[in-house]
């Protein structure tokens, strides 16, 4: 029985309007490949590529393409790279200028040649009277055309595989010690290795198909500048038949060029695929042994002194061993601290001095400063014992010593039996350990985290805190970390920094923050509810209408923020009586688990929206869902007035 191949279920129909206009193009395309390959003797072909002519000119087109590859990539990758890493005047100009070549008639092209370094051009005549070189009608000037018209192919490919490089790759091989030309070969070269094989593919594919530039700039001369294709012009003329199977054999390669690309040539530098790990116990996420390898304590120890400017602005003091957390809500400044810091942001500029030395005007690679950013940047082509010794080597140490201390590092952090596995390779949790054990060991004075446990699951997260926690008790240097969990501001640091606006709103210890939250968006991530205000003679005059009566109020007309836990709040479906000062009615609007309590929130016409926790024995007889009116009541002497 015949089956009918149906299409499948959701894809859209291919309108008729576009698919016929598309099939056409299709043989427009493909009309002119057939022609060749119709016409071609297929008896004679190989005596028409053995030939004298045609193997003198094949000879001649490999070491012209070949040379031009060579000049492309030598003077294309750093062009590349300029364009897409360096802000500067005119980068619009220069790209176009790259472009050119690829728009320009190749004839065109070769008069502009011609005219630039011919004997009479604008550098011919300084070029023969100096070094005695005459690109006209010799080899090298057809190893010029070629370069002109093929080098744009690969500065735009690999443009394209630089701008989908995420530059944070790069800023963490700064931060660990690699100077910028390290960086460069070490981590962006071979993570764009995609993307410049398939510019310099195209490069070398285009550079052996030159023609109108060549004849043009260079002649045709047998045996001098006579490349294949100038062969094929020749060969129509005399020897039609041969024309054609030397033009199959350049066919043939451009699409075995194109074939092997399979549509990389578009430049992009796609992340590192995930692998999955090994199967086995090493795959599962054990909880780190830190006994089995104690914490060497530093020998040397460093302050930190910071006067950062620019959109955050703030003064930072701290002695040798302190971990302070940075705490915010999104646009507060907490990553442009940490970029200003490292020198990596015209945002801001931290004049900073760690151990008594000034690297206020240091280049990143040079300030000692270690950055571990949110998903870690692990190198990808890097195994993890490769990525723990990055900053030693970039620091000079020998490979086999810096290999010797990356594996005790990542032994301290229970992640010494992934050694030799790659990023992809790796859980969360283990790369996240990875990150931390190559930022400790290069031996940084100021160690930055940013949410370095914001990705794993609380499990993981719990087992990655106590190993962070054991190893910055070590630390001799002041370790910054970025995050958006009260535990670990509770748990890992010695102060709190608030930041709102890019100013300094609250530095205390993480008790003092608990307990006198300085600003609402801290206090209701450390489940509290805020309400500002102005202080009156019994409590608080609310920012957004009502008033809350206090059993220690603040002196009159202080701005001010209420502090009420949830579990201080009482909940009742009638109004009660009896001592709560503070009554409002309400309406639940939302119900959400908070381990074994439920958290109810209230809104109300009179007061800000209030959340309660409670029971769910309470919720249940109550009949609290959402819509149901209640009313809500807090005792004076619940309420915690925090000037501001």
């Amino acid at each position: 029985m015949t089956r009918l191949r149906r299409r499948a279920p959701g894809r859209p129909r291919t309108p008729i309007a576009l698919a016929l206009p598309a099939l056409l193009a299709v043989a427009f395309l493909l009309l002119p490949l057939i022609g060749v390959l119709a016409r071609t003797e297929w008896g004679e072909l190989a005596g028409h590529l053995t030939g004298p002519g045609t193997v003198q000119a094949l000879r001649l087109s490999l070491i012209v393409s070949f040379w031009a590859l060579g000049l492309s990539l030598l003077l294309g990758v750093p062009l590349a790279w300029l364009l897409a890493r360096v802000p500067f005047r005119g980068k619009a100009i220069v790209r176009s200028l790259v472009l050119l070549p690829m728009v320009l008639p190749p004839t065109v092209g070769g008069v502009a040649l011609l005219l630039a370094f011919g004997r009479r051009g604008l550098l011919g005549p300084w070029l023969e009277s100096t070094f005695g070189v005459t690109l006209p009608f010799h080899t090298s000037g057809a190893v010029v055309a070629a370069t002109f018209v093929a080098m744009p192919f690969l500065v735009i490919s690999l443009e394209g595989a630089l701008g989908g490089l995420r530059p944070r790759y790069e800023e963490t091989a700064a931060s660990l010690g690699a100077s910028p030309l390290r960086v460069f070969l070490t981590v962006t070269l071979p993570m764009v290795t995609p993307g410049l094989v398939a510019g310099a593919a195209l490069t070398w594919a285009r550079a052996l198909g030159e023609f109108g530039a060549t004849i043009t700039f260079a002649g045709n001369l047998p045996g001098t500048t006579q490349t294949l294709p100038l062969q094929v012009y020749l060969l129509l003329q005399e020897e039609p038949a041969a024309a054609t199977s030397v033009s199959l054999l350049l066919l043939a390669i451009a699409m075995a060029v194109l074939i092997a690309l399979r549509g990389r040539w578009n430049g992009g530098a796609p992340e590192a695929r995930p692998a999955p790990a090994a199967p086995g116990p090493a795959a599962a996420e054990p909880a780190p042994d830190v006994g089995a390898s104690p914490v060497v304590r530093p020998a040397e120890r460093w302050a930190l002194h910071a006067e950062v400017t620019g959109f955050t602005q703030l003064a930072l003091e701290a002695e040798p061993g302190t971990t302070i957390a940075v705490v915010g809500p999104n646009g507060a400044g907490k990553t442009t601290l940490l970029r200003a810091l490292l020198g990596l942001t015209p945002r801001a500029r931290a004049a900073l001095s760690l151990g008594g030395d000034d690297v206020t005007d240091l280049p990143p690679h040079r300030r000692q400063v270690a950055w571990v950013p949110q998903d870690g940047a692990l190198f990808p082509h890097l195994s993890a014992l490769a990525n723990t010794a990055y900053g030693l080597r970039a620091h000079g140490v020998p490979r086999a010593a810096a290999r010797r201390d990356a594996q005790v590092w990542l032994d301290r952090l229970g992640v010494g039996h992934l050694a030799h596995r790659r990023p992809a390779q790796l859980s969360g949790g283990q790369a996240q350990r990875v990150a931390l054990a190559r930022a400790l060991a290069a031996r940084p004075r100021l160690l930055l985290l940013d949410e370095p446990l914001a990705a794993l699951d609380q499990t993981t997260r719990a087992h990655v805190r106590h190993t962070l926690r054991t190893h910055l008790a070590g630390f001799g240097g002041v370790c910054l970390i970025v995050t958006h969990d009260p535990v670990e501001a509770v748990s890992l640091a010695d102060r709190v920094l608030v930041l709102e606006d890019g100013r300094t709103l609250q530095d205390a210890s993480p008790a003092e923050v608990s307990r006198h939250p300085r600003s609402p968006w801290v206090a209701r991530l450390l489940g509290r509810n805020a309400w500002p205000g102005t202080a009156t003679a019994d409590g608080l005059a609310l920012a957004d209408g009502g008033s809350l009566v206090a059993a220690e109020p603040l002196p009159r007309g202080t701005d001010a923020l209420a502090i009420i836990a949830p579990e201080a709040v009482s909940v009742h479906r009638e109004k009660p009586g009896g001592s709560p000062r503070n009554v409002w009615p309400g309406t639940v609007r939302e119900i959400t688990a908070s381990g074994s309590r439920l958290r109810v929130l209230i809104t109300s016409e009179r007061v800000p929206s209030l959340v309660a926790e409670i029971t769910p024995q309470a919720v249940a007889e109550l009949g609290l869902a959402d819509g149901v009116s209640v009313w809500t009541g807090v005792k004076a002497t619940e309420v915690t007035l925090v000037a501001l």
